[in-house]
C-alpha cells in the first residue's frame, strides 16, 4: 500500500507557502495527500474525530483560484490544518471529547479564532480527538477513544492530552498545523510526547468564544507545529487577524543576548534520570553557545496544586449545570466523572479564597522576569507511558501528576509557554524542553524559541505504522 508523502513536513510552513506561490504545489494537491494519508493511517492512529473531505477540497480549490487571480491572504493560505474537537466549526458537530449532548450549550456560532483561521486562508481538514471536556492530561479517553502515539508502533503509548489527537495528527503527517487548547498543559504535553513544538498563548490574547470552556481564567488557545519557526509564522499571521493593532516582535535574537532562569525548586522534583540528563545536556549546549543562566526560586508554585482541583470542576459544573451532569453522568468517562463529582461539594468561599490567592501569586511571580528572559524546565517528568499501565490506578495517578507538574505553573501564573523537542531517550521516545515567558510576551518568547531551537539536537518525526504494522 502506497502512502503519499507529507506535503508540508519537509518544507515547513514558509517553504510550503513559497512552493504554493511558485506553482510547484497546489492547496488541492496538499489536501488530497493529507486526506489519503488520513484514510490509510487514521484507522490505526485514531487522531481524527471528524474529517470533512468534501469541504476541505472545495476550500482548497477556492484558495488556489484566489491565489491564481492575485488574491493573497498571507503565509497560511492554502495550508491544511486540524482543529481540536472543542471549537464550533460550521458543518462539523463539536463533542468536546464527550458523548453528552452538549451541542445546544455550545451553539452554532463560530468564534473569533476560527474566523481568523479561515480568513487567513487555512483549510480545515477536520477535528481531532481529545480527552473528555479537556479534563485530563494523559490523552486516554474511554468515551471517544485514545489516539496512538506514533513514536511506538508496537505498543499503544499515551499521546498526552487533552489535545491528544492534535499531537498525533501532526506527528503522523496527517496535517500541516494543529490547533489545540491549553488549560494546564494540554498543548505542551501532547507536543512534548509526540516530538513536536507546542505554544500556549497568554490567556486572553486569543478569545475563546465559540469554544468549549473548561476553566475560563486559565483556558488558552495553542498551536502545535514541527518547529519554533513554523509556530512563529502561524502565530504572527493569526495574531494579526485577531489583534490587528498589536505590535509583533520581529527582531531576531542571538544566544548571547539571553539569560535563562533555571529553577532550584519544584520543577526537577521527580524527574526521571534520562529526562534530567537530557535537560542538563541542553543547558550545557546553550551555555557553550553563550547563553547565560542563573538559578531562580519560583515562589508559590505549589499554589497550582490547590487551585486547579477546585477551579476546574467548579467552572465545568457551572457550565454543564449540576442537574444536566447528574442526569447524564453515566455517559461520562469514569475518571472524568469522578473529577467532576468532586466539584459538587466545593464551597463558593473556598474557591474565591483560592482565586484571590492565585491573583497574589501572579503579581509576586512577575519579578522573576526582571533578571531572566525565560524560565526553563523539562516539559514532563518522564517519557510517554504505555496505555496498559493506566490499568493500575496508582500508576494512572502518578502518570497524570508527572505530566502536569511542570506545565500547570504557566497557566497558574498567567505566563505564555512553549515546549521544544530536546532529543530522545534510550527507548527512542521524544523528550520536551519547556520555556516559560512573562504573560503577553508571546512573540518574544517565540523568537527566543527559534534561537534556542537551533542549538538543540534535531529529531526526525516517526513514520507511523510503516512495514509489518500497517494492515
Amino acid at each position: 500500500m502506497t502512502i503519499p508523502s507529507d506535503p508540508v513536513a519537509s518544507l515547513g510552513i514558509a517553504g510550503f507557502a513559497a512552493a504554493l506561490r511558485r506553482n510547484e504545489i497546489t492547496s488541492e494537491q496538499a489536501v488530497s495527500a493529507y486526506l489519503a494519508r488520513i484514510d490509510i493511517l487514521d484507522p490505526l492512529l485514531c487522531a481524527y474525530e471528524t474529517v470533512d473531505a468534501r469541504r476541505a477540497l472545495a476550500t482548497a480549490r477556492a484558495m488556489d483560484t484566489l491565489l491564481a487571480n492575485g488574491v493573497d491572504l498571507g503565509p497560511l493560505m492554502g495550508l491544511p490544518v486540524s482543529v481540536k474537537d472543542l471549537f464550533v466549526i460550521d458543518g462539523m458537530t463539536p463533542h468536546a471529547g464527550s458523548n453528552l449532548p452538549i451541542q445546544d450549550k455550545l451553539g452554532t456560532q463560530e468564534g473569533t479564532f476560527i474566523r481568523a483561521l479561515k480568513s487567513s486562508g487555512c483549510v480545515i481538514l477536520g477535528t481531532t480527538r481529545m480527552v473528555e471536556f479537556a479534563l485530563g492530561i494523559t490523552g486516554h479517553s474511554v468515551s471517544r477513544g485514545t489516539p496512538w502515539n506514533p513514536w511506538d508502533d508496537q505498543q499503544h503509548r499515551l499521546p498526552g492530552g487533552s489535545s491528544s489527537g492534535a499531537g498525533v495528527a501532526l506527528a503522523s503527517g496527517l496535517c500541516g498545523l494543529s490547533i489545540g487548547s491549553d488549560t494546564g498543559g494540554s498543548v505542551r504535553v501532547p507536543a512534548a510526547m509526540c516530538g513536536l513544538f507546542g505554544l500556549k498563548t497568554t490567556v486572553g490574547l486569543w478569545p475563546t468564544d465559540g469554544a468549549f470552556p473548561l476553566e475560563p481564567n486559565t483556558d488558552s488557545i495553542g498551536l502545535l507545529t514541527r518547529t519554533a519557526q513554523d509556530a512563529a509564522i502561524a502565530f504572527d499571521a493569526l495574531n494579526a487577524r485577531i489583534n490587528p493593532s498589536s505590535q509583533t516582535h520581529h527582531a531576531s535574537i542571538t544566544p548571547g543576548q539571553l539569560t535563562l532562569g533555571v529553577p532550584v525548586n519544584y520543577f526537577l522534583d521527580g524527574v526521571d534520570a534520562e529526562m534530567k540528563n537530557a535537560f542538563e545536556h541542553a543547558l550545557s549546549g546553550f551555555e557553550a553557545s553563550g547563553v547565560k543562566q542563573v538559578s531562580v526560586h519560583v515562589p508559590d508554585v505549589d499554589g497550582r496544586e490547590r487551585y486547579f482541583p477546585v477551579a476546574m470542576p467548579a467552572h465545568l459544573l457551572a457550565w454543564l449545570g449540576e442537574e444536566f451532569f447528574l442526569d447524564h453522568n453515566a455517559l461520562v468517562d469514569p475518571i472524568i466523572r469522578a473529577r467532576i463529582d468532586k466539584g459538587i461539594g466545593i464551597k463558593a468561599h473556598h474557591y474565591l479564597t483560592l482565586a484571590e490567592e492565585r491573583h497574589c501569586h501572579i503579581e509576586a511571580a512577575k519579578s522573576l522576569f526582571d533578571r531572566v528572559d525565560v524560565i526553563v524546565s523539562p516539559t514532563t517528568q518522564a517519557q510517554p507511558q504505555k496505555l496498559s499501565e493506566l490499568e493500575d490506578p496508582d500508576m494512572a495517578m502518578q502518570a497524570a501528576m508527572g505530566m502536569t507538574r511542570n506545565t500547570q505553573p504557566a497557566n497558574y501564573f498567567d505566563w505564555c509557554a512553549v515546549t521544544l523537542p530536546m532529543g530522545t531517550n534510550s527507548d527512542g521516545l521524544p523528550l520536551g524542553l519547556q520555556l516559560n515567558g512573562l504573560g503577553n510576551s508571546d512573540s518574544r518568547l517565540l523568537a527566543i524559541a527559534v534561537a534556542l531551537e537551533a542549538l538543540l539536537d534535531p529529531i526526525s518525526l516517526p513514520k507511523p505504522f510503516h512495514g509489518h504494522s500497517l494492515r
